[in-house]
C-alpha cells in the first residue's frame, strides 16, 4: 500500500522539522512537503495533492482556522489534524476548527526538555491518528478506520442503518424507560456533539453524561461551546452536581466522570484512577458506573472515534438491560469505537448522525427500543 503523503504547515521552522523527522520516521508516512502560512497551504495542496494536512492553529498571513474553512470549500473530504497550543487561545481556535470541520488535533510538545523528547510527544499523538484517517490502520475489534472530513445528509427512511456484518443486540422490551443517557465519543466527536445536542430538545427528560476525549482546558471550552449552541444546560463536571433532566455533564480533561447515588440523588463524581484504553477520561468507565447506578435504565450512544473506548462498558449496559445505540460507518470520520460496539453486536441501532437525536428522545420518551418499528 503506498505511503500516506501529508503535507505539514506551520509558521516555526522548529516545529515543521521536528513534525517532518516524526513522519519520516514511519514507512508507512512520506512527508510531501512544507507550509509556512495557510495561503501557502493552499497552493502546496493545489499542486501536490497530499493525502492529509497537519494545520497550524496560529499563523500569520492566514490563519489555520481561515485556511480550513477554505478546505473545506476546496477539498471537503481531505482530512485535516489540527497543531495547537495548550494555551486558552490556542484551545479555543482548536475547538472552533473541531466543529468547522477539521477531522482531529493534537497539542504541540510544550516543557519536553529536548527535541527528541519533543519527537516523541508528537509521534505518539500524529502518527496513530494519521494512519486511522487514512486507512492505514485497524482498530481492535477489527472494524475499518474511515476518513470522510464531511458528511453528507443522508435521506434514509428504514428504522434501522446497518453496517455491513453488523449483527444488532437483541431488542426486547424493556421494564422501565431510561433515566440516563451517557455519551462517549473521540475523533470526529466534537463535530458530531454539537450536531446531537442541537437538535435535541430543551425539555430533554433525562440527565445526560458525556465522555469526548480531550486534555484540561479543552473540555471546559468545549463544554461551553456545547452550552451556546443547545437548548440544554451543559457544563464542564467538577464533580458532585446533582443530575436532573435539561442536564449536561461533560467529563473534564484528565479525570474519569462516574455517577453515584448519596441518599435518594445521582451526583457526578471525578476520579484519577488510571488511564483506561490508554484515555482519561474514559468511555468505558463512565458506561460501567452508569450500568451499576441505573441497571436497565440506561440509554447509551457511542458517536465516531478512533480505538475501542466504550466496547467494555456497551457491554455491561447491554448486560444491565440497557441499550446502545451507535453512529453508523458512513457518517464517522473514524469507526472504530462505534464499530467494536456494532461488531460485538451490543448495538440496538446503527444510525447516522443526522438521526441519532430523533432517535435518542424516542427512546428517552417511551419504552420502546431505538428503532422499532
Amino acid at each position: 500500500m503506498p505511503a500516506v503523503k501529508v503535507l505539514v504547515v506551520d509558521d516555526s521552522a522548529v516545529i515543521r522539522r521536528l513534525v517532518t523527522t516524526v513522519l519520516e520516521g514511519d514507512p508507512d508516512i512520506h512527508v510531501l512537503g512544507t507550509a509556512n502560512n495557510g495561503a501557502v497551504a493552499l497552493e502546496r495542496i493545489a499542486d501536490l495533492h497530499p493525502d492529509l494536512v497537519t494545520l497550524d492553529v496560529e499563523m500569520p498571513v492566514m490563519d489555520g482556522l481561515t485556511a480550513l474553512r477554505e478546505i473545506r470549500r476546496r477539498w471537503p473530504t481531505l482530512p485535516v489534524i489540527m497543531f495547537s497550543t495548550l494555551t486558552e487561545r490556542g484551545a479555543a481556535a482548536t475547538i472552533d476548527a473541531l466543529v468547522s470541520g477539521a477531522s482531529d488535533y493534537v497539542t504541540k510538545p510544550s516543557n519536553v526538555g529536548s527535541f527528541a523528547a519533543g519527537v516523541e510527544a508528537v509521534k505518539t499523538q500524529l502518527v496513530p491518528k494519521i494512519k486511522a484517517l487514512c486507512h492505514r490502520t485497524l482498530t481492535p475489534a477489527g472494524a475499518r478506520a474511515t476518513a470522510p472530513a464531511t458528511r453528507p445528509a443522508t435521506t434514509s427512511t428504514t428504522p434501522v442503518a446497518r453496517s455491513a456484518g453488523v449483527t444488532l443486540a437483541s431488542r426486547s422490551a424493556r421494564s422501565h424507560r431510561p433515566e440516563i443517557l451517557v455519551i462517549g465519543a473521540s475523533t470526529g466527536g466534537p463535530d458530531a456533539l454539537c450536531t446531537v445536542l442541537r437538535e435535541l430538545p430543551a425539555n430533554f427528560p433525562i440527565p445526560i453524561a458525556i465522555v469526548q476525549h480531550m486534555p484540561p482546558l479543552f473540555t471546559k471550552m468545549f463544554a461551553d461551546r456545547l452550552d451556546r449552541i443547545s437548548g440544554l444546560s451543559v457544563a464542564e463536571s467538577v464533580g458532585g452536581e446533582e443530575l436532573r433532566p435539561g442536564t449536561v455533564f461533560v467529563a473534564p480533561g484528565d479525570h474519569h466522570l462516574e455517577l453515584r447515588r448519596e441518599g435518594g440523588i445521582v451526583k457526578t463524581a471525578l476520579s484519577s484512577a488510571p488511564p483506561e484504553n490508554y484515555c482519561r477520561p474514559a468511555v468505558d468507565v463512565l458506561f460501567r458506573s452508569a450500568a451499576a447506578l441505573y441497571n436497565g435504565g440506561v440509554l447509551a450512544c457511542v458517536l465516531t472515534g478512533m480505538g475501542h473506548d466504550g466496547g467494555v462498558g456497551s457491554k455491561a449496559i447491554v448486560a444491565a438491560g440497557g441499550t446502545v445505540i451507535v453512529q453508523d460507518e458512513r457518517t464517522s470520520v473514524v469507526w472504530g469505537m462505534p464499530g467494536t460496539v456494532a461488531n460485538a453486536g451490543s448495538a440496538a441501532a446503527v444510525l447516522p448522525l443526522d438521526r441519532i437525536a430523533d432517535a435518542l428522545t424516542q427512546a428517552a420518551r417511551s419504552n420502546a427500543l431505538v428503532g422499532t418499528p
